[in-house]
């Protein structure tokens, strides 16, 4: 082989290798992605289904149930406009507790409760995840504006 064949053999591997390693960070990265889904369009069926995301909001006060003798836990969460309820197995967060923000990591079971692996609680009463404020905000207007109509509920499909 001539040493120009070589140096083209050569760099053909490397950008082979470069494609194979690029090809591998993008799937690694597809699938650890975790989409942020407001509860409103998760209650309006605009989810992903065939992979996990978030939801986040307020734990509704009254909502928490907890199995006795067991992990088991489930409660409420809403945007203020909408309820989703969620179920987790495992330890809460120490900061975990009626009213505060949190962000469930989970997907929908086939019951249409959000089954969550993970839930986060926010770390101090001045911080809150900047989707959750987001979200909580957009529909305390939408609240207002219902409220000022008459027609205060969970419609996420008025939004």
């Amino acid at each position: 082989m001539k040493p120009r064949q070589q140096r083209m053999l050569a760099i053909g591997l490397a950008a082979l290798g470069i494609a194979i390693a690029a090809g591998l960070t993008l799937r690694a990265l597809e699938d650890n992605m975790m989409f942020f889904v407001e509860v409103s369009d998760v209650v309006a069926g605009n989810h992903p289904s065939e992979r996990n995301f978030r939801i986040g909001g307020l734990v509704v006060g009254g909502s928490v149930q907890r199995e006795e003798g067991s992990l088991d836990v489930s409660f409420e969460v809403t945007d203020t406009a909408c309820t989703m309820p969620v179920v987790y197995s495992g330890v809460l967060p120490d900061l975990f507790r009626e009213g505060q923000g949190v962000v469930a990591h989970g997907r929908i079971g086939d019951d249409g409760v959000f089954v969550a692996d993970k839930i986060l609680a926010k770390h101090d009463e001045n911080y809150m995840a900047p989707e959750v404020a987001e979200s909580l905000s957009k529909h305390q207007k939408d609240i207002q504006a219902a409220v000022a109509r008459g027609t205060e509920g969970c419609n996420p499909n008025d939004s």
